[in-house]
């Protein structure tokens, strides 16, 4: 008989991540990851990419990939999908800033976050994610012709 196989879930996987970082990346991830959640309580935590030369990444969606929550030896990196088509009115992003598609925030150990500025940019994402989703009105099509003809004969 098979056994069932345990299904972990992606919060597991990240819960375990910051559990084995037992220094400010792990306490900076878990903040992070508390800021996306108050910005949008939907947000959906996914496990993404994982090889064999790396563990995974977590990622954070609504109605598409938001962002993600990398850590590396020097910085917890938070890479937006589409973050250069994003407002960052307060300077959040300050990596991979010469892409045309992504934006990243480097936090360095020290750095505080800019909580509502960080929500407000989460926010951004999560509207044009579910913005992408709708599909426009189809446009109405020319109305034809009436197919009935006139006729040409005359009452006298």
């Amino acid at each position: 008989m098979n056994k069932p196989i345990p299904v972990v879930s992606a919060s597991a996987f990240i819960d375990e991540k910051i559990k084995e970082l037992k220094d400010w990346r792990g306490k900076t991830l878990a903040t992070v990851r508390e800021i996306i959640h108050e910005a949008d309580p939907d947000i959906l935590e996914e496990w993404k990419w994982v090889k064999p030369t790396t563990p995974g990444t977590p990622v954070f969606s609504h109605g598409g990939i938001v962002c993600t929550g990398e850590t590396y030896k020097n910085v917890v990196k938070m890479t937006f999908a589409k973050g250069a088509a994003l407002k960052d009115p307060s300077g959040l992003f300050n990596s991979s800033l010469e892409g045309n598609v992504r934006r990243a925030i480097d936090i360095h150990e020290g750095d505080k976050v800019n909580e509502a500025a960080l929500k407000d940019l989460i926010r951004a994402a999560v509207a044009l994610n579910v913005k992408g989703q709708r599909k426009p009105k189809p446009k109405p099509k020319p109305r034809r012709p009436s197919s009935r003809r006139t006729s040409s004969k005359r009452a006298d």
